[in-house]
């Protein structure tokens, strides 16, 4: 790869990095998220170009993300599945919800054609979504900068509503102790290889699933013990920050302009409808309500996952509903494609 290729995703990282000082001295929620994310965004919008970093470095950031969520599964986990089946036929009856209604919205207040309505309703899994949409006639600068709202808003807001009400556990004094070098190695090795092997079989965020699975059984079988270097994971999240706010490189004032309407009202609908279906959920299970409606958050499965481990809010429940999500929309995207073809 060519060095000059490096350039701009290396000044994009180093962006991070400042709005990851800046948001962590000011004292903001999850800064190493939050602080990448707008000064990113900020420094697109302001006409300094940025992009995110070659695949295989995003592949092993996400590698990264996977085995920093997978440590947090112990045995005491699996009693808490018996729950699950409820909160998912719950999060699966909000992803109908969500679809329909802001889609309606959007064809009847912003004048959208059915399928550009579609695909900026659709409550992530975005690369997908836009795959099976080629050669379609769609808006697709329209569905990506609202998208990327959707994604923003949801990376921004849900630390800091979690610090408001006072949701945050307590975390220990001493946190426990980082991985050994040598079974960490190991480890990303495996994680690799098993998001490769993933990927060729199309699944959706295939290294930050093969990391999860591979640091699952690792910490549930005793293997390996331990948690993830800090530093190693704090870039991780500031490069999935960086990532985030990249994608509004390039994007134009009265592109945006027209866009964020429409993108805040996708938010806001989708956070509302799917805040009502985790409150159900919590009736019915009386499960933690704040991490149902962060398992239920239509945000990025990469973003909402590393959000739960830096809140301290179980990423494994989180991470798996989010997972749960994605296959559900590779199930049903192809339907509502095809309706709205026929519209």
């Amino acid at each position: 790869m060519a060095t000059g290729s490096w350039q701009i995703p290396l000044l994009t990282f180093g962006i991070a990095i400042l709005g990851a000082g800046a948001t962590y001295a000011l004292g903001f929620p999850a800064p190493f998220l939050t602080g990448p994310a707008m000064a990113v965004t900020l420094a697109g919008l302001v006409g300094l170009r940025t992009a995110a970093p070659p695949q295989r470095a995003r592949d092993a950031v996400f590698v990264i993300l996977g085995l920093t969520i997978g440590q947090g599964v112990t045995p005491d986990v699996f009693d808490a599945m018996r729950a699950w089946p409820v909160t998912l036929a719950a999060l699966a009856a909000s992803l109908f919800a969500i679809i329909f209604l802001t889609r309606a919205a959007l064809m009847r207040f912003w004048a959208m054609d059915p399928l550009t309505a579609f695909l900026s309703s659709s409550p992530g899994h975005l690369s997908y979504v836009l795959g099976l949409s080629e050669g379609v006639k769609a808006d697709l600068k329209t569905v990506s900068i609202v998208q990327s709202i959707r994604v923003l808003a949801l990376t921004l807001l849900v630390p800091v509503a979690v610090t408001v009400t006072g949701q945050i556990p307590e975390k220990a004094a001493v946190g426990p102790a980082e991985t050994e070098l040598v079974p960490l190695v190991a480890m990303i090795l495996v994680a690799g290889v098993a998001g490769y092997l993933l990927q060729r079989l199309k699944l959706p965020a295939a290294y930050l699933i093969g990391g999860m699975l591979v640091s699952i059984v690792a910490h549930v079988t005793g293997l390996v013990g331990g948690v993830m270097s800090f530093w190693l994971a704090a870039a991780a999240f500031v490069a999935l920050g960086g990532l985030i706010g990249s994608r509004f490189s390039g994007v134009t004032w009265p592109e945006l302009r027209r866009a964020f309407s429409a993108g805040i009202m996708v938010t806001v609908l989708g956070v509302i409808l799917a805040g009502g279906f985790g409150l159900v959920a919590h009736w019915i299970t009386g499960m933690d309500l704040m991490v149902i409606l962060i398992a239920f958050a239509p945000g990025g499965l990469e973003t909402m996952a590393a959000m739960a481990v830096i809140l301290g809010i179980d990423p494994t429940f989180v991470a798996s509903h989010h997972v749960a999500r994605l296959l559900m929309l590779t199930a049903i995207v192809p339907v509502f494609l095809l309706a709205g073809r026929r519209d």
